[in-house]
């Protein structure tokens, strides 16, 4: 019986494409400099690789002093918010093609409209506040039924696009009036409470319709459409405000 023996000479390796990169990155430390500055780091890529990769690569190897945060690295946590390219977006979901070809720069700055810890680090506590202001949890007083609170696929279909909100801060710190206005809400805050004010089985509409309408909250909004463009999730920002608005004209009527 005859066997036959595959050719065992080694497939030729496949060329990986890299592109070189100068990453102009902002940084402050409240240690030692007063106002902040741009350092620029050469580094190489693949074209496919996310501003993430690029970040990570030179906090390992070239400057591990730099700070910035990050977690989950697939665009669900949204703790890597940055300014990318002028730009607001997650560092982790940009690719290094979308935002500079070979030879190119890109640049990285912290969000804005919130105070820099260091670096890319920003207090997002004044968010958090916000968020924590228009009451982000369920409200039911009813009594409980048997089973689960059941919403009909349209009632569910309101509050489709607000509940895909991650709390990234994108669209709120790329808000003009929420740089030179910190009391306003924000579009992240009135999206939130978006998700509930349509929410068929909660009860505390007429409360946070309330909250809407004050001077911190949705009439603050200019219609710039600023946010809606940097939302990574694709959020039409813009249209749930206005939506919330009506709701506030509807009550009042």
């Amino acid at each position: 019986m005859t066997q036959t023996h595959a050719n065992s000479a080694a497939a030729p390796a496949t060329t990986v494409e890299m592109v070189n990169l100068n990453v102009k990155i902002l940084r402050f430390n409240p240690e030692t400099d007063k106002k902040a500055h741009w350092d620029t780091y050469q580094v190489q890529a693949q074209p496919s690789d996310r501003v993430l990769d690029v970040l990570n690569n030179i906090k390992w190897y070239h400057e591990p002093s730099l700070i910035f945060r990050r977690s989950c690295g697939h665009g669900i946590c949204g703790s890597d918010a940055m300014l990318i390219s002028g730009r607001n977006r997650l560092a982790c979901k940009t690719l290094v093609r979308d935002v500079a070809k070979d030879g190119g720069t890109i640049t990285v700055e912290p969000i804005r409209g919130l105070k820099v810890e260091r670096d890319l680090l920003v207090d997002m506590e004044p968010f958090f506040d916000s968020y924590k202001a228009i009451m982000p949890y369920f409200i039911n007083e009813s009594p409980a039924p048997a089973g689960e609170r059941y919403q009909s696929e349209l009632d569910a279909e309101r509050m489709e696009h607000s509940s895909n909100c991650i709390l990234c801060a994108c669209c709120t710190t790329s808000c003009p009036i929420f740089w030179v206005n910190g009391a306003y809400l924000g579009p992240a805050a009135i999206v939130q409470a978006h998700r509930f004010i349509f929410d068929s089985r909660d009860e505390a509409t007429h409360q946070r319709l309330n909250i809407m309408n004050q001077n911190t909250g949705v009439w603050r909004c200019r219609t710039a459409y600023n946010c809606t463009e940097a939302c990574p999730r694709d959020i039409p920002i813009t249209t749930l405000i206005e939506e919330v608005k009506r709701a506030i004209m509807f009550q009042q009527s």
